[in-house]
């Protein structure tokens, strides 16, 4: 299957990327896509990073063929 992964703020700079498509074998939920995508980068607090897939912000999806995944940073805000 094949995913879209886009990258926001300081994932994008650490990624060194903004977007890229991925080819998936095997079932695999959006919370393992993201730990795989995380792994190796630079990022101190790899849990306060969201993941949303179609726009939907919950890490117990399993991922399906064309699904669009963002990897987003900790917001702030009031």
């Amino acid at each position: 299957m094949t995913v879209t992964i886009k990258y926001f703020g300081l994932v994008a700079e650490a990624a060194e990327k903004f977007e890229e498509v991925m080819e998936l074998h095997g079932a695999i939920t959006a919370s393992e896509l993201k730990t795989q995508c995380l792994n190796g980068l630079a990022i101190a607090d790899k849990d306060s990073v969201q993941i949303a897939v179609n726009q939907n912000l919950d890490d117990t999806i399993t991922l399906k063929d064309g699904d669009e995944v963002a990897l987003l940073p900790p917001f702030a805000g009031g």
